[in-house]
């Protein structure tokens, strides 16, 4: 029993595939689609030297088009803040005096222990402040 050249390709490509899912080098995935168009050249009859230079060329044409972007993207920073970081910069109403020793801040609709970042400061009851950071669970307010 022979097995098909278009059968071997799909073979290579899924060995490829493998490496992918556990390593997350996209490189793998580019070659396993080269290897894929590969399998498509072989089931339409070209030959060999044809099957492998459009293994190869879709391959490094992958990677030399979708690597840089894919690396771009990646070293964005997200737009958005979420979680702790949306928090800083915010501003909130003061609800026990707060000072370096601690206090109590209504922040984004929830209340916070909170203290001042200048140890000399202190906030009253009513007072808005900025939150410049978030220390544990205690914002540190200014």
């Amino acid at each position: 029993m022979e097995i098909d050249a278009w059968v071997w390709w799909l073979i290579g490509a899924v060995g490829l595939g493998i490496p992918l899912v556990l390593t997350a080098m996209p490189e793998f995935g580019m070659l396993s689609a080269g290897a894929v168009a590969a399998a498509v050249v072989a089931a339409l009859g070209g030959g060999t030297v044809a099957q492998v230079l459009v293994f190869a060329a879709v391959s490094v044409a992958l990677i030399a088009v979708v690597r840089p972007i894919a690396t771009r993207h990646r070293a964005q920073r997200p737009q958005f803040a979420s979680g702790v970081d949306a928090l800083r910069g915010r501003q909130a109403v003061v609800l026990e005096r707060v000072d370096a020793g601690g206090g109590r801040i209504k922040l984004a609709g929830e209340v916070w222990s909170a203290r001042s970042l200048d140890a000399e400061q202190s906030f009253e009851a009513g007072q808005q402040v900025d939150v410049v950071e978030i220390d544990g669970a205690t914002a540190v307010v200014m």
